[in-house]
């Protein structure tokens, strides 16, 4: 499970687990190994089918009120490694990041046992935002990411409008209008190990439609004024 091969690194990660009513008792799980880390493991249940993308928000906020330095986010199934999540640490840490993004699209990068159609879809999403927005991030679908907590601070969530791809691409979008350092990491994007996609033709519109939108909304005057937090 992918909370032990978090806590199996003892490089002293919180995880937290944000549940919005899954019917395969995902809630009843996490409750069982909080007993086994009481301190390191959290759960948030959520009613009903709210997005990805607010899930995300949601537990962004849950981090900054409690005072986390470095936030991540990265799916639960095993396609992204436990493992780099040291390397994205140490981009934040040492390297100069302040959003250091796990990337299948730059040297060292890949996938490994992924369809053909979703694989076309992935890297013609990826080209088709970096030609419409001209964000130098090659892989800004990406869900593999850390955050320092300045960043996170600086955007005003209001702002974040989509729930799926196009929600990984507006973070970054927005982080890279308020002036911080991106940095893509190099990993190897595995086919999950289990659980099923929730790639559909709505998420897939969503992208599409979602960057045009992006961009369209950077092109007011007023737009950095609003993309900003208030706190």
């Amino acid at each position: 499970m992918i909370v032990h091969a978090v806590f199996n690194l003892h490089q002293g990660y919180h995880v937290l687990v944000i549940d919005d009513g899954s019917p395969d008792g995902t809630a009843n799980v996490v409750r069982q190994l909080m007993t086994e880390f009481p301190d390191q493991l959290f759960l948030e249940e959520r009613k009903g089918k709210l997005g990805l993308g607010t899930a995300y928000i949601h537990g962004f906020k849950w981090c900054l009120e409690r005072g986390y330095q470095f936030i991540f986010e990265m799916d639960a199934d095993f396609s992204h490694d436990p493992n780099d999540l040291e390397r994205l640490y140490h981009a934040c840490k040492n390297e100069g990041a302040d959003l250091a993004v796990g990337s299948r699209y730059i040297k060292g990068g890949k996938t490994e046992n992924w369809p053909l159609d979703r694989q076309l879809y992935s890297r013609g999403g990826a080209l088709y935002t970096k030609l419409l927005t001209w964000m130098p991030v090659q892989d800004p679908t990406a869900g593999f990411v850390c955050y320092k907590r300045e960043v996170l601070e600086a955007i005003n969530f209001d702002m974040i409008s989509f729930v799926g791809y196009a929600f990984q691409i507006e973070m970054k979008f927005a982080a890279w209008k308020l002036g911080f350092t991106i940095k893509e990491v190099p990993i190897t994007f595995r086919d999950r190990k289990v659980g099923v996609s929730k790639m559909n033709k709505g998420i897939i519109k969503e992208g599409v439609l979602g960057v045009i939108s992006i961009q369209w909304q950077s092109l007011f005057k007023d737009y950095h004024r609003r993309l900003k937090s208030g706190n």
